[in-house]
């Protein structure tokens, strides 16, 4: 478990006015998101939104060609997933990237394996690995050895969390966790990722399942066409205005109230 997590509620990662284009097609115009430590912060939006650009961004894989990054308040350049590494960032996609020919403690360390003497130090790696699973309380996988393909989907996932927890993280973001899994396995993730926020991490969730959102979220940020159009807790959301944000960009015609991670309600534009 990471040292240097901040106390609840500090704003952890900030994204200001992120811009992207991709040849002439602006892809985000003016992307605002504050994820504090503690929280789990959801990321909504239709599909062309710019959920997948954002997280992107986040995690190295695109630069921002505008816009600020903060990272525990202080102005940070994420130039590659190397970068977004370092400060404690990890990204657990949709397809977990997860070798299914491996156990579970192998997984946990490709390509960060342990040795002595030239020969894999398996000892002090099962140790660890067995530790970080036991803090998350991931108590279904029947033993740390057992081959990822063997593994549940819920399982799967709770493994690719446990990953990321392993290396220092401080900000988990999840791409659509619970995507594919039926009612019980997606109600293990959605246990992980409020264990995740009880432990400190700052979590930033995209999915399309609003009512895994409203189960699991904090926070809402609502993305239309590239731009931030909301943005506060979840008590300040239904569904029906989620998705009227997410097709409109206004409710009821209106633009919506941006609330700080703070949770005081900022003046109406």
């Amino acid at each position: 478990m990471p040292e240097t997590l901040l106390e609840r509620g500090q704003p952890l990662l900030e994204l200001r006015g992120i811009q992207k284009n991709f040849g002439p097609v602006r892809a985000l115009s003016g992307v605002d998101i504050t994820v504090p430590a503690g929280y789990v912060t959801a990321l909504c939006g239709d599909n062309g939104a710019g959920k997948s650009v954002t997280i992107k961004i986040i995690s190295g894989i695109h630069p921002p060609d505008g816009g600020e990054i903060l990272w525990r308040e202080s102005p940070v350049h994420i130039h590659t997933p190397k970068d977004s590494a370092a400060l404690g960032i990890a990204t657990v996609y949709q397809d977990l990237a997860l070798c299914d020919n491996l156990d579970i403690v192998q997984n946990m360390f490709l390509g960060r394996e342990r040795t002595k003497l030239g020969a894999l130090d398996e000892a002090p790696m099962e140790v660890a690995a067995r530790r970080t699973l036991a803090d998350l309380q991931v108590t279904t996988v029947r033993s740390i050895r057992q081959p990822v393909a063997s593994l549940s989907g819920g399982q799967r996932q709770s493994v690719a969390v446990a990953r990321a927890a392993l290396w220092n993280s401080q900000l988990m973001i999840l791409d659509e966790p619970t995507a594919a899994l039926g009612v019980a396995q997606t109600g293990m993730v959605l246990k992980l990722v409020r264990r995740l926020a009880q432990q400190g991490y700052g979590v930033l969730i995209v999915s399309h399942n609003l009512n895994d959102v409203f189960e699991v979220a904090d926070r809402i940020v609502v993305l239309r066409l590239g731009v931030t159009v909301a943005e506060g807790p979840v008590s300040q959301f239904d569904r029906q205005s989620v998705v009227e944000l997410m097709t409109t960009g206004t409710l009821g015609g209106r633009p919506a109230i941006a609330v700080p991670a703070n949770g005081h309600a900022a003046q109406e534009a």
